[in-house]
């Protein structure tokens, strides 16, 4: 009878480094404590969970100082064929959770404005509950980047999408919210069920949830099980590809950006698209790198793809139509994703994938501060004309001439011309990851597209210069929407000034 030796206590007991995982826990405790306050704090206060909100989510920022220039891990476990750790603090997830935690605070100050105009106009959202949902939204987004284990990368990426889906939906009565609260939800289960699916087949084939583990049994699966090691890497692609509102997963985008309020807008357009991005990049790049062949050319057809429809999509929006400049951003945001994946696919070929990784998160971080930027304005013309049609910015630099230059330097940051510099590079960066990687077709498919959004990105920055049809109104602008606004101003213009504050991630090692 041969005798098994039981692990040891010591072995199972995982230690936890509570400095690592200081940015998504303060997040999660300051989200349970807005939700209890709630109880207690009257109607005629309820503003200062709002406060509670920004002042959480700064600290959590704050937290990240400690870990920069350092690398930690927790929740490890030892043992052949080496250490596997399920959650890493490296400079990947420094960057990606500044990035979410520093977008989750503008949406608070955006969004404190908006709780403000909806209660004047009779049409109070339960504030409690919302700024519950958007904190432990921001906390499931945190804890993506860090994640090393598919377990915890789905867990975060669902405790991220669940309290999103009812934001969008918070609209008591409006049809429209409820609508679009539904079709976000619908699909994005099913994009969920075809993950798990995915990873179930991984780790079947590999015996292992941990990515670097993962990425080393995918080396020499058995030939009987390599069909279906392919079809679980493909697979698992999905629900990410789904986050990041790629064609063909993108059909939510346009009703859900106009269902729902325009801060949780503004959110998912941002954060939503981190989430999608960082998962991406680390089921491919550090789990699935023996599986390039497989993931490369999905990637590459995928950013054509969603560059192209999103871009002719946009240039089709009519200026009358009602919310067609909140749906111009959505298919903006579709066009914009089309870029961020051209990077990741071109790691697939590249000899320093690390390198290409390092040009979408210095995308990643321009397109965020100006496209919150975008929607900040598009919040400020909403309080007078909620329809927000594009010809409903004709005339902005008469009644509010920073308001109007700022938009359109946002608007020339996203397409790529100066004074938008860091736009400029940015787009730079993406081409020449492309180009490097040896995908000239696909850089001629981003030139052709980046063309093509110039046209109604120029064409919303005219309007914004062109004579009013009326008389301007002028009104006082609420303190949180103006630092908002400011606030991304302030960072854009830095950036074009200094643009390698964002370009040096291209060539430093981002992973541990």
């Amino acid at each position: 009878m041969i005798a098994v030796a039981a692990p040891s206590v010591a072995s199972l007991v995982q230690s936890v480094d509570w400095v690592a995982i200081a940015p998504p826990t303060i997040a999660a405790v300051v989200a349970l404590v807005v939700l209890v306050a709630d109880l207690f704090v009257g109607e005629a206060r309820k503003a200062v969970l709002g406060w509670i909100s920004v002042a959480g989510l700064a600290a959590a920022a704050l937290a990240l100082i400690p870990l920069v220039g350092d690398e930690r891990s927790t929740f490890c476990l030892k043992g052949a064929p080496y250490e596997a750790c399920s959650y890493t603090a490296d400079r990947f997830t420094l960057v990606v959770q500044f990035l979410v935690l520093a977008g989750a605070l503008l949406t608070a100050l955006l969004s404190i404005s908006t709780l403000k105009d909806a209660k004047n106009a009779n049409k109070p959202l339960p504030e409690g509950e919302y700024w519950f949902l958007l904190l432990s939204s921001a906390a499931g987004a945190a804890l993506l980047p860090g994640s090393r284990d598919l377990a915890t990368l789905v867990v975060a990426l669902e405790v991220a999408s669940l309290p999103a889906f009812a934001l969008v939906g918070i609209k008591q009565g409006d049809r429209r919210s409820s609508d679009a609260a539904l079709k976000f939800f619908l699909s994005s289960v099913t994009a969920t069920a075809v993950t798990l699916l995915g990873v179930s087949f991984v780790y079947a084939t590999t015996g292992s949830l941990h990515l670097t583990r993962v990425a080393s049994q995918l080396t020499h699966v058995d030939g009987q099980f390599h069909t279906l090691a392919q079809a679980g890497v493909a697979l698992t692609l999905v629900g990410f590809a789904f986050k990041t509102a790629a064609v063909p997963f993108h059909f939510w985008v346009p009703d859900t950006y106009v269902g729902a309020p325009l801060p949780i807008a503004a959110y998912l357009s941002v954060i939503g698209k981190a989430v999608g991005f960082s998962g991406l990049i680390l089921v491919t790049v550090v789990a699935f790198p023996s599986y390039a062949d497989v993931w490369g050319p999905a990637l590459a057809a995928l950013a054509a793809l969603t560059m192209t429809v999103g871009n002719v999509a946009a240039l089709r929006q009519q200026a009358t139509r009602a919310y067609s400049a909140v749906r111009l951003l959505a298919w903006s945001s579709v066009g914009q994703a089309g870029y961020l994946l051209v990077p990741i696919a071109a790691a697939a070929y590249a000899d320093d994938p690390q390198k290409s990784i390092g040009s979408t998160l210095a995308y990643a971080l321009m397109y965020a501060a100006v496209n919150l930027g975008a929607f900040a304005v598009a919040a400020l013309v909403a309080r007078t004309k909620p329809l927000n049609r594009v010809s409903d910015y004709r005339g902005l630099y008469a009644s509010r001439p920073l308001a109007a230059l700022v938009l359109g330097f946002f608007l020339l940051c996203l397409a790529g011309l100066p004074p938008g510099i860091i736009g400029l590079f940015a787009k730079v960066t993406v081409f020449s990851a492309a180009v490097d990687a040896g995908l000239g077709w696909l850089a001629v498919v981003m030139a052709v597209n980046v063309v093509i959004a110039l046209y109604y990105y120029l064409q919303w920055t005219a309007t914004l210069f062109r004579a009013p049809e009326g008389e301007p109104a002028a009104h006082r602008l609420p303190a949180p929407l103006t630092a908002a606004i400011a606030v991304t101003a302030v960072v854009g213009v830095a950036l074009s000034g200094a643009p390698q504050l964002v370009l040096r991630f291209v060539d430093s090692g981002l992973f541990s």
